[in-house]
C-alpha cells in the first residue's frame, strides 16, 4: 500500500475545520443547555488527527458518510465544561493558523531562492 503524508497545509486545513466544527458544536451546545432531551455533542480531534497522516483512511472516511468529523453524542450539556471546551478550542485554532503561517512562510522563501 502507498500512504502518502498529507501537505503541511493540508493538515492545517483539517485541524481548521475540525476547530470549525468543534466551535459550532459547542455553540449548539450552550445554546440548548435548557430543550429537553438535547444530547451534547462534540468533535473527537483524536480520531481526526490518527487519519491526518494517511490520505487513504481520510478518503475513505469522506466516503463512509457526508460528514468526515466524527461526532460523538454524549449526555447531558455542562455550560462550565462547554467554556473550557470553547478555550481549548481556540488554542487549537491558534496553533493551526500559526502553522499556516509558518509554511507559509517557508513557501515564500523557497520561492525567493530561486530568484
Amino acid at each position: 500500500m502507498n500512504f502518502e503524508v498529507l501537505h503541511p497545509l493540508d493538515k492545517s486545513q483539517l485541524v481548521l475545520d475540525a476547530v470549525a466544527k468543534k466551535q459550532q458544536l459547542i455553540g449548539a451546545n450552550i445554546a440548548n443547555v435548557n430543550t429537553p432531551g438535547y444530547v451534547r455533542r462534540d468533535v473527537s480531534f483524536n480520531q481526526i488527527l490518527s487519519t491526518a497522516n494517511s490520505p487513504l483512511e481520510t478518503k475513505l472516511s469522506e466516503a463512509i458518510g457526508p460528514n468526515p468529523f466524527f461526532v460523538q453524542e454524549e449526555g447531558q450539556v455542562d455550560v462550565k465544561q462547554e467554556l473550557i471546551d470553547m478555550q481549548r478550542n481556540m488554542l487549537y485554532y491558534t496553533v493551526a493558523t500559526r502553522r499556516v503561517s509558518s509554511v507559509i512562510t517557508q513557501l515564500r522563501s523557497v520561492t525567493q531562492v530561486g530568484k
